[in-house]
C-alpha cells in the first residue's frame, strides 16, 4: 500500500461533508484547510432551512470556535475570504432523499464536482427517539451511499459508524463488516423498511389516540431501546449505526468505502492544540459530577478496560484511510481507531486521574468554596446498585407516597420530583449499564497496517499521527483532557 504524499491528494480536491456542524466534523474540516489551503472545495451539508440558516450555522457553530484561532491566525485578514473561496454551503438533510438539498444547481455541481464524500451525519444520542435515529443512522446512510453512487468523480466514500455497534459481545471484537439482516442474538427478520412500518403505525396510533408531543417522544424513546433488544443490541444508537453499516455495504455499489469505528472521543491530542473539547461527553460527565461532588458513587467495574481515543487521531486515520482507498476499485475497509489494543487504559486509572487532579485543583462552587473530593464508592454490580437505589431513596419514597395520601397531596411536588429523578437515573444506568460493564478489546489489524504504510510510504506520516501507543495517559488526562474539559465548562 503505497500512500505518497496526503498534501498532493488533497490538492485541488473537492469533498462533500455530512453533518458539518458536528464535533468530529469540524476538527476534520479545520485539519484540511490548515494542511492544504489549495483543496479546491469543501460542500458543508447542514441541516438548515435555507442558506442564510445555514450562513448563521457556519458562523455560530464551525468556524466561530475557538478551534479555528490556528486557521485564524495564519491567515491573518484573509481569514474570512479564505473561507468563502473554500467552503460552499449546503443546506439540506441527509434523511431525505438527494440529501434534501433543493438547490437543484447545486446538486448538479457537487454530483459534477466532489472527489471525496465523508458521512458524519448522526445522532449520537444513546436514548434518542426511534424515528430520529433510524431516520438519520441508517435511511441517511442509504441516502448518502446513493448520493455518492451519482457522483461522477467519486474516488471514495467515508463512512463514519462506531466501534460499539458490537452491541455486548466480549473478547476481541474484529474489523468485521455486517450483513443485511444480521442480528447480534441470532434473531431472523430484520428489515430497514419493516422498522420504518413499525414506526409509522406507532406514531398513526399515538395520534389516533390523542398522546401529547411528550407521550409520543416517549414511546418512541421506548419503541427504539424495545427492538434495539429485540435483535440483540443495547440502545437504539447502536442498533441504528449497525443497520447504517448494512445499508452503507449493501447499496455501495462499484464504490469504494471505508467505515471508520472510533471507540469513545476524546479531546484533541496535538492538533490545532491539545485539550479542544466540546460538550461534556460520557465519561466527562462523570468527572465533573465529581468534581461538584455530585457523584458519590461510581458504577462499573473498576479493572474494565475503557477505550479511548483523541478526535484528531480519528480525523487522521480517516484522511489516511480516504488516501488510501481514493480508487476506482470497488471495495470496503473497516477500521477500528481506538487504544484497548495498543495502549489500553481502565476506568480505575480515570477514578485515579480525577481524584489527583481535583484535589490539587479543586472545583469552586457557586458560593466560591472549594469542592473537597475523596474517594468514591465502587459498585461493581448492577445488584449492588439495585440494593443502593431501593435503601437510599426508594424506601424514603414510599414513605413520603404514605405522607403525602394521608396529607392530601400535600407532598405532592416533592413526590413527584424525587419520583422522576429516581425513574431518569434507573433508565440512564440501564441504557449505560453494557459500557461500565465492558469486556471486550477492539481488535485494530486493518488500522495498524494502515499505520505501517503512513509510517514507510506517507510522505507527511508526522502531520498525520494517529498511533495511540504514542499517549502517556496521566500526562494527557492530568495536563490536556481534564484541563480542557473545565475550560469548556467554564467559557
Amino acid at each position: 500500500m503505497e500512500l505518497g504524499s496526503a498534501l498532493q491528494f488533497l490538492d485541488n480536491k473537492s469533498i462533500l461533508i455530512t453533518g458539518a456542524a458536528g464535533f468530529l466534523a469540524k476538527i476534520f474540516v479545520e485539519k484540511i484547510l490548515r494542511v492544504q489551503p489549495n483543496v479546491k472545495k469543501l460542500y458543508l451539508l447542514l441541516r438548515a432551512a435555507d442558506h442564510k440558516s445555514a450562513v448563521h450555522r457556519l458562523h455560530s457553530e464551525i468556524i466561530g470556535k475557538d478551534l479555528f484561532r490556528v486557521l485564524k491566525e495564519k491567515c491573518g485578514k484573509n481569514f474570512g475570504s479564505f473561507i468563502s473561496e473554500r467552503i460552499t454551503l449546503v443546506p439540506g438533510d441527509i434523511s431525505h432523499e438527494d440529501l434534501g438539498i433543493k438547490d437543484s444547481d447545486l446538486v448538479q455541481e457537487i454530483l459534477n464536482e466532489v472527489d471525496v464524500v465523508v458521512n458524519l451525519a448522526a445522532t449520537t444520542n444513546f436514548d434518542e427517539r426511534y424515528d430520529v435515529s433510524l431516520g438519520l443512522n441508517t435511511f441517511g446512510a442509504k441516502f448518502v451511499a446513493d448520493f455518492a453512487k451519482k457522483c461522477v468523480k467519486l474516488k471514495v466514500l467515508v463512512h463514519v459508524s462506531t466501534a460499539y455497534v458490537s452491541g455486548e459481545r466480549t473478547g476481541l471484537i474484529l474489523e468485521n463488516p455486517y450483513s443485511m439482516r444480521e442480528t447480534l442474538n441470532g434473531v431472523s427478520g430484520l428489515d430497514i423498511n419493516v422498522e420504518k412500518e413499525i414506526i409509522e403505525q406507532k406514531l398513526n396510533d399515538l395520534r389516533l389516540e390523542g398522546a401529547s408531543d411528550r407521550e409520543i417522544t416517549r414511546a418512541m424513546k421506548d419503541l427504539g431501546i424495545q427492538r434495539a433488544r429485540f435483535y440483540g443490541w443495547p440502545n437504539t444508537y447502536v442498533f441504528t449505526k449497525a443497520m447504517g453499516e448494512m445499508v452503507v455495504g449493501e447499496f455501495k455499489g462499484t464504490l469504494p468505502i471505508v467505515i471508520i469505528r472510533p471507540t469513545i472521543i476524546t479531546s484533541t491530542f496535538k492538533e490545532p492544540f491539545p485539550g479542544w473539547a466540546e460538550g461534556v461527553r460520557t465519561i466527562d460527565s462523570l468527572a465533573i459530577g465529581y468534581a461538584k461532588g455530585k457523584l458519590s458513587f461510581f458504577l462499573g467495574d473498576l479493572d474494565s478496560v475503557v477505550d479511548l481515543i483523541p478526535a484528531d487521531m480519528v480525523v487522521n486515520a480517516m484522511i489516511v484511510a480516504m488516501i488510501a482507498h481514493a480508487s476506482n476499485q470497488p471495495s470496503e475497509t473497516i477500521y477500528q481507531v481506538g487504544s484497548s489494543m495498543r495502549n489500553p487504559v481502565k476506568y480505575c486509572d480515570l477514578q485515579d486521574f480525577g481524584f489527583r487532579y481535583f484535589s490539587k485543583k479543586p472545583w469552586i462552587n457557586k458560593d466560591g468554596k472549594p469542592v473537597i473530593v475523596g474517594k468514591m464508592r465502587v459498585m461493581d454490580s448492577m445488584a449492588s446498585f439495585h440494593r443502593y437505589i431501593a435503601l437510599r431513596y426508594l424506601l424514603p419514597l414510599r414513605g413520603l407516597e404514605f405522607a403525602n395520601t394521608a396529607f392530601c397531596h400535600f407532598f405532592q411536588g416533592v413526590y413527584s420530583e424525587l419520583n422522576r429523578k429516581i425513574n431518569f437515573v434507573t433508565r440512564m444506568v440501564d441504557i449505560y449499564r453494557p459500557y461500565l460493564f465492558f469486556d471486550a478489546i477492539f481488535d485494530d489489524i486493518n488500522t495498524e497496517k494502515l499505520r505501517m504504510a503512513a509510517r514507510s510510504s506517507l510522505e507527511e506520516s508526522d502531520m498525520f499521527y494517529f498511533d495511540p501507543k504514542c499517549i502517556d495517559w496521566d500526562d494527557y488526562f492530568m495536563n490536556i483532557h481534564i484541563p480542557g474539559i473545565v475550560k469548556y465548562i467554564f467559557k
